[in-house]
């Protein structure tokens, strides 16, 4: 029997949009602090605050965004995020001091709140279920392709170039993430918004998160707390160790590992579920931490980052995936922004707290110490969902065997 399809039109477009929406947060997030500093003379405190406001309001939005998506549809929703980041990216030639910058990244915030929600809503509907797995891998792959050439785009204009032409790029990957965007059609029972009964209760906790979709979204928010403050001093540990070049090529190898690895890890998780996954990607992910602790040439460097993106690059989707298998069909929208915004929170706390222990051990200790938080990350994703995916798959072998 013939597999459903996964690569349709509708799938590319979504993917498209979600790599450039991801692509333009990664490259205002190396260029925007620079530009505090230089152009509008602001404090290194002060610059900071810059990502700070644009994942508070990301992270306050996405429980609304889940319950818009119930009133109005996802694609409703959906188009009009991409508008407003669209319109976020033009107003970035206007502010002139560090003030009107902080006001226009929340209303950006807000629209990337949106979006993030609204696609990872709209994905989940347009794969197969039976390439859940693999389809999410796939989709997960265009956040980590971000990841590596939203930075490195950045860094690279903003040495050659001026202020105008990097808002210039800005808008422009705004400007094609709409254009995907109109090009997706989603399936006519995901088209309609649900039909939604107002109640008195309507202020509960359950109405703005999917309650089935917060263990493995904490589980997230641990490893990415820890891989947020691996990546934000990544460069400045290479500075120290003399590995300058090296460190221009981390996010290259760590992006062309995922590229490779991909087509085989979201089809294992579709064959032999998360387990089989996600323990032996968390072990990568350790090792590789492990070895960028102790490296002192290019290569140990870049074998840890072709070890972080196979186990992180596998990781996060694979939680991801999880979120959204577990809640119900119609709860998928609040899933996925119940598990961004829980998963945001750790990641946006991360580098804050790493860079204060920074200050009191090098960066090689800190790295050192990571990777053992890594492993103990693995015992808190089987006390919250491990153990109980693998008395799933006791079940399961137990009926097929009867």
């Amino acid at each position: 029997m013939d597999k459903p399809r996964l690569w349709t039109r509708d799938f590319i477009s979504i993917a498209i949009t979600n790599f450039l929406v991801f692509t333009t947060f990664f490259y205002l997030l190396v260029t925007l602090p620079i530009y505090a500093l230089q152009e509008l003379h602001g404090a290194e405190s002060e610059a900071g605050l810059i990502t700070t406001v644009f994942l508070v309001a990301s992270i306050l939005t996405r429980p609304f965004a889940g319950k818009w998506i119930e009133k109005a549809g996802k694609y409703i929703v959906f188009i009009s995020s991409l508008i407003v980041l669209f319109a976020a990216s033009i107003l970035y030639f206007i502010p002139q001091s560090l003030i009107g910058l902080l006001i226009l990244r929340f209303f950006h915030g807000i629209g990337f709140g949106m979006a993030t929600t609204a696609t990872g809503a709209i994905v989940a509907d347009l794969i197969p279920e039976s390439r859940k797995g693999e389809g999410m891998g796939y989709y997960g792959l265009t956040l980590n392709l971000a990841m590596a050439i939203g930075p490195f785009l950045g860094l690279t204009v903003m040495q050659q170039t001026g202020t105008n032409v990097i808002f210039i790029i800005n808008a422009l990957c705004a400007l094609f993430a709409l254009v995907a965007g109109l090009f997706v059609r989603l399936p006519k029972k995901a088209f309609m918004p649900e039909r939604v009964i107002e109640r008195k209760t309507s202020m509960k906790i359950g109405n703005y998160l999917e309650t089935s979709a917060i263990p493995v979204s904490l589980v997230s928010a641990f490893l990415g707390l820890i891989y947020s403050g691996i990546i934000s001093f990544v460069s400045i540990y290479a500075k120290e160790q003399k590995l300058v070049e090296a460190a221009g090529y981390f996010f290259v190898v760590y992006a062309v590992v995922l590229l490779i690895s991909r087509p085989f890890t979201g089809k294992w998780f579709d064959l032999f579920g998360a387990n089989i996954i996600i323990y032996p990607a968390i072990l990568c992910f350790a090792v590789g931490t492990f070895l960028l602790s102790v490296s002192n040439t290019s290569l140990l460097f870049l074998a840890s980052a072709a070890l972080i993106g196979v186990g992180w690059g596998t990781v996060f989707p694979s939680f991801q995936t999880i979120a959204i298998q577990v809640a119900p069909p119609k709860k998928r929208a609040l899933a996925t922004a119940t598990f961004l915004s829980i998963y945001d929170f750790g990641f946006g706390i991360g580098s804050f707290i790493f860079g204060i222990a920074a200050t009191k051990i090098d960066y090689g200790s800190l790295y050192f110490y990571c990777s053992f938080l890594i492993i103990i990350g693995s015992g808190v994703y089987y006390l919250l969902h491990g153990r109980i995916s693998s008395r799933s798959i006791v079940k399961k072998v137990k009926r097929e065997i009867s």
